[in-house]
């Protein structure tokens, strides 16, 4: 149960500060206004940063940081297998995120290189690998695909709601 508690809580700040501190055309943010409106939208989020001010750190790496944390806590039960390869799946999130900023700092893909985001992505990977540590048999997360198992994707394909649109 600590472990649910933790993943909703780290989403749940994730998706505050993507809606109100972040850009209207993130996707998540793009959906909102589809159901408030623009206007509606717009009004809320011009209350809440004149009211919770929050640094830049907090605005763009913690959010980052905080899906790591969730990927990470989601997946320390499975591995995937690719031929005779068996991989722990809980190394995918602070690889990718890590990846991902590399290939910012290449322009490879959109965004800006920021050394915050990595210790960000570092500090909250290494939380969750060793608060939540399977003590269990670990299982293929694709066979037999479960309701843990899809979770922990999910949690992965969140990352499209992050995604800005041009």
């Amino acid at each position: 149960m600590k472990r649910a508690y933790s993943i909703v809580i780290a989403l749940s700040i994730s998706l505050f500060i993507y809606l109100f501190y972040r850009s209207e055309k993130t996707v998540v943010n793009e959906f909102m206004i589809l159901i408030l409106s623009f206007e509606t939208y717009t009004a809320i989020k011009n209350y809440i940063i004149n009211t919770i001010p929050l640094n830049k750190p907090a605005i763009f790496s913690l959010p980052g940081g905080l899906w790591v944390f969730c990927a990470t806590a989601l997946s320390q039960d499975f591995y995937i297998k690719i031929r005779r390869y068996k991989i722990q799946v809980v190394l995918v999130p602070i690889l990718f995120a890590v990846g991902l900023e590399f290939c910012q700092l290449v322009h490879v893909t959109n965004g800006r290189f920021d050394i915050w985001d990595i210790a960000f992505y570092l500090l909250f990977w290494l939380l969750a690998y060793c608060s939540f540590q399977s003590h269990g048999s670990q299982q293929n997360i694709l066979s037999p695909f479960t309701l843990h198992g899809f979770i922990c994707l999910a949690c992965f394909l969140s990352v499209y709601l992050a995604h800005v649109s041009r």
